[in-house]
């Protein structure tokens, strides 16, 4: 984590004129993002947007919370806990140019480039992953395992028949 707060401070050192906006995408952003602010050596300003799911059979999104931060001429960085096809990804980013900043990049906690679909640029990556199910530090399954305070890597397959196969061993640890 302070390697990449480390990394985004460094590129966006602030000053008059010259603010740089977190922006989290809800919900598993928010632990990645709260540590990482926490680390950083420069003050950001942060907003948050929310997609909806896929619509079935469309591999579309759409936004459901939008910002309240005009982001019009400042440097925004898109914080994501993961990204695996890159397409949700690249929509963001796409409609966050089509607001005009200085400068949009993409922070991500985990990329699952094995999986990628879109040819995605990722300027700050925390790790990256295999074709691993996710859980934990803001990952879920059906709103699960997101306050565990690692990432760790569960069965999807165990996690579809039961959501809570790993709720004793995880917590108990």
């Amino acid at each position: 984590m302070r390697r990449l707060a480390g990394e985004v401070s460094a590129a966006y050192p602030g000053g008059p004129g010259r603010d740089v906006v977190l922006v989290a995408v809800l919900k598993g952003s928010v632990p990645f993002l709260a540590d990482l602010v926490r680390h950083m050596s420069t003050v950001p300003l942060v907003d948050f947007m929310a997609i909806s799911a896929y619509a079935p059979d469309s591999g579309r999104v759409r936004i459901v919370k939008d910002l309240e931060i005009d982001v019009y001429g400042m440097d925004v960085v898109l914080v994501e806990d993961i990204v695996d096809t890159g397409l949700t990804l690249t929509y963001l980013l796409g409609e966050l140019r089509r607001r005009q900043p200085r400068s949009v990049e993409a922070c991500v906690l985990l990329d699952k480039a094995v999986r990628r679909i879109v040819p995605t640029p990722l300027r700050f990556c925390g790790f990256e992953v295999g074709d691993e199910f996710a859980l934990g530090y803001g990952l879920d399954y059906a709103g699960r395992y997101r306050n565990l305070n690692r990432v760790v890597a569960g069965d999807l397959k165990v996690l579809r028949d039961d959501a809570d196969a790993y709720v004793q061993e995880l917590y108990a640890r």
